[in-house]
């Protein structure tokens, strides 16, 4: 696994200090930086497709800001990459073009599909190559991604661009008749934060890089600072990803108006749950509802990340210096809604109470149980040597050791905990239940069929297993893409 020493710690250390100090542009929301419209990517529906879905992974230039160019990847262009929409009981065919000069992959993540087509660490793409799944869609309507995951580089190529969002739909959820105009009442959210310098996107490095992963300074939705939604005053969907490397959002409306949570990473809930806010981590997906029948602007915000606000107070002993957690520590708006009369007269004015039933594994079923704890350091977050440690169950992440071995079909029950802060765990080609949290009840935002949730204290996870992998593994890891590249990420085999 590849330490990073202290002098690496101060350099990383300065240059977000230096960042923070001589940015010059406007930060968003300020009277100097007007609003932008929010971009709605490119929706690439497979049956319009043929079932025929082609990536390109390029390098390119993109101006967050006017006239300030940065380096930046994306998929069929500069930055981020379109919306793929796939239907329950299709194959969809996909060709993956590497047009960088590095490896990389497509990895869909949420996609319940076999071991070999899951675009892991695996399933490399080298450069001038092309990949060519062929992914069969067998799971419920639901919200996912897809974006990189290239052994050692997942979280500087997703931080350059290497994203997207991945649609699931079926017959199921479009007999509910909830919006799903696409870019009109059904909008797609990417949510990252991400540095500038002087208007360009910079990338942070060093120790604590490492140790808390990427954070920015300014906020972007679908690659946007400051963006400005023109909506229908009535009913919205909000398709919400969190595509950052590090930062987990406290969301919430800036008038206090409540909204219906109705969808997890694992498709729509069993009952739509009325809610004022909602914690999303990296790799998380949540879908909700909005009324935005009072015509009223208004801010989409999220609150501190409490994991850099942990940093943060480690800033005070010395050891961040100074500003490079501070992007973690204040309250941010995300994008702004502006509603407006738009067609559609029949379209549903409520959130529906009841959306789909869902059956759950049945915990007496589970033949075994696995403990995993996600660790920084021996003790402490220096490692032998003076190096860090990020580990699970005290081991780096090595391609070539299985972890744990599992047997299709089994129900388990996984028990996993992290150290020193909330790490959101991630678990290929499954969908999994919350049992209990520390002990005791899950909390009201752990219900639904999930693939990714955030652990501090112990939390058991129910997991069927209904993919194989036994001709290239699965993984799990921290979704903190800084830990996942540096050792806290393990694999396991489904045969």
């Amino acid at each position: 696994m590849p330490k990073l020493d202290r002098r690496s710690l101060l350099i990383g250390s300065g240059l977000l200090l230096s960042a923070a100090c001589s940015r010059q542009f406007a930060t968003p929301g300020s009277a100097a930086e007007p609003d932008r419209p929010l971009p709605i990517p490119t929706l690439l529906d497979a049956r319009q497709q043929g079932q025929v879905i082609a990536l390109s992974a390029q390098a390119g230039k993109t101006s967050f800001y006017p006239g300030r160019p940065s380096d930046t990847f994306g998929y069929n262009g500069s930055y981020l990459g379109p919306t793929l929409r796939v239907h329950r009981g299709d194959e969809v065919k996909v060709a993956a073009t590497n047009r960088l000069s590095a490896d990389t992959t497509v990895h869909w993540h949420g996609l319940l599909i076999p071991g070999e087509l899951d675009g892991g660490p695996h399933q490399p793409i080298p450069p001038g190559t092309t990949w060519r799944p062929n992914l069969p869609i067998r799971q419920p309507a639901a919200t996912l991604l897809y974006h990189s995951h290239a052994h050692g580089l997942t979280a500087e190529q997703v931080y350059s661009g290497l994203a997207g969002m991945l649609i699931v739909t079926d017959q199921e959820e479009q007999g509910l008749g909830l919006p799903s105009d696409y870019g009109v009442d059904d909008l797609p959210l990417l949510i990252q934060d991400r540095q500038f310098q002087d208007g360009r996107l910079m990338m942070p490095a060093g120790m604590m890089t490492a140790m808390q992963g990427r954070r920015g300074d300014t906020i972007l939705v679908n690659g946007a600072p400051n963006p400005l939604a023109a909506v229908p005053n009535r009913l919205v969907r909000l398709r919400l990803v969190n595509g950052s490397n590090a930062r987990i959002y406290d969301l919430s409306f800036s008038d206090g108006r409540g909204f219906h949570w109705i969808g997890t990473e694992g498709g729509l809930l069993e009952r739509s749950v009325a809610l004022r806010s909602l914690t999303l981590a990296p790799g998380q997906r949540a879908e909700i509802l909005v009324d935005f029948a009072d015509g009223r602007t208004v801010s989409l915000v999220t609150g501190p990340d409490a994991n850099a606000s942990m940093m943060g107070m480690m800033g005070n002993t010395g050891m961040m210096g100074g500003r490079s957690g501070a992007a973690g520590l204040t309250s941010m708006t995300v994008l702004r809604f502006a509603p407006r009369p738009m067609g559609n007269s029949g379209a549903r004015t409520s959130a529906p109470d009841l959306l789909v039933p869902r059956v759950r594994p049945d915990p007496a079923k589970a033949v075994r149980r696995r403990r995993l704890v996600l660790n920084m350091g021996m003790g402490g977050m220096m490692g032998a040597g003076g190096g860090m440690a990020l580990t699970i169950n005290g081991k780096p992440f090595d391609m070539g050791r299985v972890d744990e071995r599992v047997r299709l079909g089994d129900v388990e029950i996984w028990e996993v905990s992290g150290q020193m802060m909330k790490h959101p765990i991630h678990i290929h080609g499954v969908h999994f239940d919350v049992l209990r949290r520390d002990g005791g009840r899950p909390d009201l935002l752990d219900q639904g069929a999930r693939d990714t949730i955030l652990v501090k204290e112990p939390v058991e996870l129910l997991i069927r297993f209904d993919q194989p992998a036994s001709t290239a593994p699965f993984m799990y890891h921290c979704h903190v893409l800084e830990h996942e590249d540096n050792g806290m990420m393990g694999q396991f085999t489904v045969s």
